[in-house]
């Protein structure tokens, strides 16, 4: 296998492309937005940079996976020489499907589809297709070239050859795999995204403020990031997003959004992407200037 293809050239997209031609790999990258392509590939080039002068890699192995790297706007046109086509689109189970139902007509019929949501049935997104026992979950981690994890989620008909296969490339790419069922938040959002709900729910009643919480956690319990930096991190409306699909998934309580995250995303505070979620990045993203909201 030498052709992948990935959908979506946002952070996680762009990083698994990064990743793959690092290794060595032929990587279609696919964006309908002609802009978010260069805004992924700029920022490959400036991670790669940084590797170059930590001399983690050569500068010769910079030019070498970019060189590996192709951009198409369209689907069609970039899955057509793809063993395994890797999603990574906003998570939304409509466009998720949406997806997966073009990339089954396109695809060539022995192609592995494979998701990198982080919570959304492997199984509902395999019944859009005609092949269900080729689709699986490959959820990476944030930042994904740093990041050595990467879940992989097995859909109630993904066949046995398939979860081989995608074990043992997920090793060939130096990272661990861990085998999860499919249920919704798999395993680390399902312990993860309650923490943080419940760090906003703390902030929210009053306990303590932004630094206290995280200050709590990092000092405390030997978080390298405290539970609000890090849903900054990962953008509020991807934390929203997640507690949305287990609190549908459960029907259990303990996963309703707080308010105040639901009021953030609707006031267009994300975190680190906009500027200001419990911290303000506006002069710098690795800010630790509580947001003006919560001083």
């Amino acid at each position: 296998m030498k052709n992948i293809a990935v959908i979506g050239a946002g952070t996680m997209g762009n990083g698994i492309a990064h990743t793959f031609a690092q290794f060595n790999y032929n990587v279609q990258l696919i964006d309908v937005s002609q802009l978010a392509l260069e805004k992924g590939i700029a920022t490959i080039s400036k991670n790669l940079d940084r590797m170059v002068a930590k001399e983690k890699i050569s500068e010769a192995e910079k030019t070498k996976t970019l060189a590996n790297i192709t951009t198409f706007t369209s689907i069609k046109d970039g899955v057509k020489y793809a063993s395994l086509v890797i999603e990574a689109a906003t998570e939304n189970t409509v466009l998720k499907t949406k997806i997966f139902k073009e990339l089954d007509e396109v695809c060539p019929e022995d192609t592995i589809l494979a998701t990198n949501t982080s919570s959304i049935s492997i199984t509902q997104i395999g019944a859009v297709t005609s092949r269900p026992d080729k689709v699986i979950g490959m959820h990476f981690m944030n930042p994904v070239p740093i990041m050595k994890l990467v879940e992989i989620i097995r859909g109630y008909n993904t066949s046995d050859e398939v979860m081989k296969f995608i074990t043992d490339l997920t090793c060939k790419i130096s990272k661990v795999s861990v085998e999860v069922n499919d249920y919704p938040g798999f395993v680390a959002n399902r312990i993860l995204m309650p923490m943080i709900n419940e760090a906003i729910e703390t902030l929210f009643n009053g306990v303590a403020g932004v630094a206290e919480i995280d200050t709590v956690m990092k000092l405390g319990m030997a978080h390298p990031m405290g539970p609000l930096q890090l849903a900054d991190f990962i953008g509020l409306d991807v934390c929203l997003s997640i507690l949305k699909v287990m609190h549908d998934g459960f029907k259990n309580p303990k996963y309703a959004p707080c308010p105040l995250l639901v009021n953030m995303v609707m006031a267009g505070k994300l975190g680190v992407k906009s500027g200001e979620g419990f911290y303000d990045y506006s002069q710098s993203k690795k800010s630790d200037s509580v947001a003006k909201m919560f001083r």
